[in-house]
Order: structure tokens, then sequence, then C-alpha cells
């Protein structure tokens, strides 16, 4: 049932992006280019997605003590702003605003076969099993939960 629900969840979510115009890159590099042909519609769309997601877990939270299909939420508790945050934060902005993806709707736009997409997605997966394959240099503790050692 939980696999049903997150396939539901994830058909869910590709229907909101390429309905709301998130998985056409042009689009959103359209958004980003705030002094040229700039197109203010996705600030809609994440405002939309925020009015309603806000409520929504406060709801959640108020009514439940756990998730239908876990035994807890999964709520980040941390609040402070490290280097490696900080640049992979950098790193996803500037794929973002040179490819005009980010994960979600890349992966949403590779039915299309666009050769934007069929370049960045490849790109985009190699780098994802980078990060979780590389050895992270500046911490002391030990390797992160679910990686390579």
């Amino acid at each position: 049932m939980k696999q049903i629900f997150a396939l539901l969840s994830g058909l869910i979510f590709g229907l909101g992006l390429i309905i709301s115009g998130m998985a056409n890159p042009a689009k959103v590099l359209n958004f980003l280019d705030v002094f040229g042909a700039w197109d203010p519609s996705l600030a809609f769309v994440m405002g939309g997605a925020i009015a309603v997601t806000a409520p929504g877990f406060a709801l959640l939270f108020r009514k439940r003590k756990t998730p239908y299909f876990d035994k807890t939420f999964r709520v980040p508790t941390r609040n402070d702003l490290e280097p490696n945050l900080l640049a992979g934060a950098a790193i996803f902005g500037i794929g973002w605003g040179l490819g005009g993806f980010c994960p979600g709707p890349a992966l949403t736009s590779v039915p299309m076969a666009a050769a934007g997409t069929l370049i960045f997605v490849p790109f985009m997966l190699a780098g994802m099993w980078a990060a979780r394959h590389t050895p992270d240099m500046t911490s002391t503790s030990s390797p992160r939960e679910g990686t390579a050692q």
C-alpha cells in the first residue's frame, strides 16, 4: 500500500509540474531572467503550492502523531548553515539557472526527449551518484547513512 501511495503522489506531482509549466525549461529560464523577458507566472505556482502545503502540514501534524505508512514523521531538526549546505545550494541554483531544470521537472521532461533534457538528466544522475559516493572530507564524524564506504 505504501508503494501505491508513493506512485500516486509522484504521478500527481509530475502532473502538477506539467500543468504549471515547470517542466518547460524556457518558462523557468524566463522566470529567472528578471532583467529580460521575465515571466512571473511561476511565482504564482510557488505561492499556490505554499498556500496549499502550509495549512495541510499544520493540520496533519495537529491531527496525527505518526504518518500513515511510517513510525515517525521525518522532519529536519537542524537549523545551522554549514559550508556544504551553502555550496550545494549554490551548485543547485547555478545548474537550475543554466539548464532551466531542477530534478523533478527534468525527470518529468524525459518522455519529451528534447535534446536539452537528454543531456541534462544523465549529468544530473551522475552528479547524484558522485554526491553519494564521494567521501565527505570536511566532516570528522562517521560517513552519512546510506552512502558507500
